[in-house]
């Protein structure tokens, strides 16, 4: 198992700066790749570009490039271009994000996503190949019909003719699809002792193409609060945990609230989501169960944090991306060490 870094999005305390210094230690910490994430406020293609030339050897990677803010050509020259900046050091996660981003922010109807994710990856990967970008499909047809358009193919030569491809992925049918079409999983709200439940959708995709998960990268990225207190620790991640289980997406349709339903915590969710919906953020925090918290964080002592490292290799994770909830640069970067070191001890390191 490799170790990365999730920056996630800019914050109050985490600023571009605050970014670059946290992804040069993982880098001269032995991170294998540091992710950047996007909804609707940084994106992660400038961070990725701003980070690729001050830094040495980790990989950059998007996690995730949302695929109704860019047409599919523009993900394959940008994907190109930062493989050629960063000297074949990018990885491109790409995920359609929900229904609340996609047609409020983009303007893109959120329908049939699996269709159009699969449509999408293939035009990617034909364009990144520098094959001439030819397609007819449901949702992406190239060149138009009846029109000036004409076949092209990527106007350089980038380091490598494929790339990392990765999907951010929650449903079984988009994990199945994830297993089929992508090099590796971007995963929220992993527990490794429900992976077997999750991962054999993953394996039905693999088993079309003749193949088993070896080879394949489950990198779930997990929040990390070190402490003595784990009910301290839990409490710098509740903010995050009722966000998502309560505010990503509608009453009708929020993805992550289902990753809670499917882990048993149907009741609670459906809590946390009344009150995050009615503004009540505080008491959603609240809410969120202990157990839940744990079961997909890294939280607790030196020990306790070695121990759950072990845990994530022994449940399949490949990449295990952690993302440090602290307050300030210096708790981040001390972090990121304390986890380094306990990774080393556990005997999992690659």
């Amino acid at each position: 198992m490799r170790l990365g870094l999730n920056l996630g999005y800019q914050s109050a305390w985490s600023t571009p700066a605050d970014h670059l210094a946290m992804a040069q230690e993982a880098d001269r910490l032995g991170f294998a790749v540091v992710w950047s994430a996007e909804a609707y406020g940084s994106d992660a293609v400038s961070m990725l570009a701003w980070m690729a030339g001050q830094t040495r050897q980790i990989d950059l990677g998007a996690a995730a490039m949302q695929i109704p803010a860019r047409t599919p050509a523009m993900t394959a020259m940008t994907a190109a271009t930062l493989d050629a900046l960063s000297g074949g050091r990018f990885r491109l996660g790409l995920g359609v994000s929900g229904p609340q981003v996609s047609e409020g922010w983009h303007g893109v109807r959120f329908d049939k996503p699996l269709a159009r994710t699969r449509e999408y990856v293939e035009i990617v990967k034909l364009a990144v190949a520098r094959q001439p970008v030819s397609y007819q499909g449901e949702h992406y047809t190239l060149p138009l019909p009846d029109g000036p358009g004409k076949v092209l193919k990527l106007g350089f030569h980038p380091p490598r003719e494929a790339i990392p491809l990765y999907l951010a992925a929650i449903g079984p049918k988009n994990l199945e699809l994830a297993g089929e079409i992508a090099d590796g999983w971007l995963s929220v709200f992993f527990a490794p002792d429900a992976a077997g439940e999750v991962l054999q959708h993953i394996e039905r995709g693999r088993a079309k193409l003749g193949l088993g998960l070896t080879g394949f990268d489950v990198a779930p990225t997990v929040p990390v609060a070190i402490g003595d207190s784990l009910a301290a620790c839990a409490d710098l991640i509740r903010p995050y945990a009722a966000l998502y289980l309560g505010g990503m997406g509608s009453r009708e349709q929020n993805f992550y609230n289902q990753i809670a339903v499917r882990m048993g915590y149907a009741d609670e969710a459906a809590r946390v989501q009344e009150l995050y919906l009615a503004g009540q953020k505080a008491e959603a925090a609240s809410a969120v169960p202990q157990d839940f918290i744990e079961r997909t964080s890294i939280i607790g002592n030196r020990f306790q944090v070695k121990e759950r490292i072990k845990m994530y290799a022994s449940a399949g994770v490949g990449t295990l991306s952690v993302s440090p909830y602290v307050g300030d640069r210096k708790s981040a970067i001390d972090t990121l060490r304390i986890v380094a070191e306990a990774y080393e001890e556990s005997g999992v390191a690659e």
